[in-house]
Order: structure tokens, then C-alpha cells, then sequence
């Protein structure tokens, strides 16, 4: 089974604020492959700077989310599931920079580390810090590349100890009509 796991940073509170995305590809228990790439978001204020250390100087020459997604789409091929650590937040940014910049969204369903951790690791807390440590995971907590490749630790780990992680995938997402 191959899985994409998946980490955004985001600049503001909308969902289309993307400004980086971090992915790494799991394959049949292994990480096997990572990439990275800076997202110019589509307004100047980023407010999150004090969480990934990301400001407007380092973003501001950025590709925009469509071309970044282009140069995504080659990870995405063949994978059977996209995996995230709190997976409804990942989820939201993806399909909300999707809709903002009329883009395809990936027909692959999502699945939820937290929610794999919870099942099967029984850890007093699930954040992406703790089951890294617990996994032996090395972590640069936030930053998105460091994020998504724990995400395909966590998932590669899963795997290798025949843990069903599709018991963890989310219902479908439903578009909330457009207000107005």
C-alpha cells in the first residue's frame, strides 16, 4: 500500500493560506522518498511566524499554490491514501487552497496519525511531538518537510506492525455551501 502523508504551515487563519507543504511517500512499511516547497500565499500578513518561523521576506518570492501543486501531483501518483497528523487541518488547507486557486482536488481519501496513535500506541498524549519521541522519530516540530516526513514515520510504522490504518481514514468531505 502506498501512502502520502502530508504537512502544511499556513500563514493566517483561512485555509487558503498555505506557505509551505511538506510530503513523504510510504511504501509497504517504508519512507522511500520526501519533498518540499515554499508557498507564496495569496495576502501578505503572516501571522503564524512565532509557530514555523516562516515570514513574509522568505515566502513573498514563492511559487503560488497552483504551481506548487503541479510540481506535488508526481508524489500523489499511485498513492492509495493521503496521511496527516491532525488530518482534518491538513485536509482543509489542501481542499480550501484547491477551491481558492481552481484546482483538481486528489481523488485519494485521508487518513489521521492522531487518530492511528490513539488506536494503537497508547501514549498518554498523541501530538506529533510525543509519538515522535515515542517512535524515535527526529522531529523539527513545524516545519512542514521535518512534519510530513514523522507523518510517514508514523504511518511506516503502522504498517510494519500490521496495524489496519485504513480503521483511521476520514469520512468524506463536505463541501459547506457558499454563504451569501
Amino acid at each position: 500500500m502506498q501512502i502520502v502523508a502530508i504537512d502544511f504551515e499556513t500563514a493566517d487563519k483561512r485555509s487558503d493560506s498555505a506557505c509551505a507543504l511538506g510530503l513523504s511517500v510510504v511504501i509497504d512499511g517504508s519512507v522511500v522518498d520526501s519533498w518540499y516547497s515554499l508557498i507564496r500565499p495569496p495576502r501578505q500578513a503572516v501571522m503564524f511566524s512565532y509557530i514555523h518561523g516562516l515570514y513574509w521576506d522568505d515566502v513573498k518570492d514563492a511559487p503560488g499554490f497552483a504551481d506548487v501543486w503541479q510540481q506535488a501531483l508526481p508524489y500523489l501518483e499511485g498513492a492509495d491514501f493521503i496521511a496527516a497528523h491532525n488530518a482534518g487541518f491538513d485536509r482543509s488547507v489542501l481542499y480550501g487552497c484547491c477551491r481558492q486557486f481552481s484546482v483538481d482536488r486528489p481523488p485519494q481519501g485521508f487518513l489521521c496519525t492522531v487518530q492511528l496513535a490513539r488506536r494503537y500506541l497508547d501514549l498518554p498524549r498523541n501530538n506529533l511531538a510525543a509519538v515522535s519521541d515515542h517512535l524515535n522519530v527526529e522531529l523539527d516540530h513545524h516545519h512542514a518537510l521535518s512534519d510530513a516526513i514523522a507523518c510517514g514515520e508514523i504511518v511506516a510504522h503502522m504498517q510494519r506492525h500490521g496495524h489496519d490504518i485504513t480503521a483511521c481514514a476520514l469520512k468524506p468531505y463536505k463541501d459547506k455551501p457558499d454563504a451569501g
